[in-house]
């Protein structure tokens, strides 16, 4: 198990609750899954998986409303499989047609800590490697796509964290119940923590040691937590 230490930051982060249907509304932290697609968007092999340990928040958390453009639909699966197949039916969705503008309550101006060790579940057992092949990527802003503060328009900047991690607000409040990851082996469940955060900390190994509440087949609720 080897652990790293990485601060991301960004203008607006929106970390959607799933329980909101129609306008996005983010959770007031940033989420163990969220956290997780950062590391892999910088570094992902199919033989290590990243475990999120602690979340350190180090600006105050601020909301603000925007309104984002949507698409009111999407594509049919049966339409194109059908295509996949060799038939004929309609693939295309015409955006000026379906456009739908929908308000949003996003984080302002954000900034946090992700603590992480990854584990080794398949191929070499070469832990040396990956962790430095990680470190040498964050340094540089090497990454295999934009990592993204919870939607593709919020783009997060990173760096590794080099010596102690930077204090954390001064702030402890009950979070409730949050999105901790998709469990994709196990038909897609999603899986929720109790968070708690103190003094501007989420010890999400801590909270995880309480008991989870899942959400099996629910396709709708799985693809907005996505």
């Amino acid at each position: 198990m080897y652990g790293v230490k990485l601060k991301v930051w960004g203008d607006y982060a929106c970390f959607t609750r799933p329980e909101m249907k129609v306008e996005r509304v983010s959770y007031d932290v940033m989420t163990p899954s969220a956290a997780r697609g950062i590391l892999e968007a910088i570094y992902w092999k199919p033989e290590i998986r990243w475990i999120v340990d602690k979340i350190h928040v180090l600006k105050p958390i601020r909301f603000t409303n925007i309104r984002r453009n949507e698409v009111g639909c999407k594509l049919s699966t049966r339409n194109v499989q059908t295509v996949m197949n060799g038939g004929d039916a309609e693939i295309s969705i015409f955006v000026e047609e379906e456009r739908q503008q929908r308000a949003a309550m996003v984080l302002k101006d954000v900034e946090y800590v992700i603590e992480a060790h990854f584990e080794i579940i398949g191929g070499e057992k070469n832990d040396g490697k990956h962790l430095d092949c990680f470190n040498r990527r964050a340094k540089n802003g090497q990454c295999f796509h934009q990592p993204v503060l919870g939607c593709r328009e919020f783009p997060a900047d990173f760096e590794p964290v080099v010596g102690n991690i930077p204090k954390a607000i001064d702030e402890t409040r009950d979070l409730n119940w949050m999105l901790d990851d998709i469990d994709f082996a196990n038909n897609m469940t999603a899986k929720f923590f109790h968070s708690q955060m103190e003094n501007g900390v989420i010890d999400v190994k801590k909270c995880r040691e309480e008991p989870e509440r899942e959400v099996k087949n629910d396709t709708a609720c799985t693809k907005r937590l996505l």
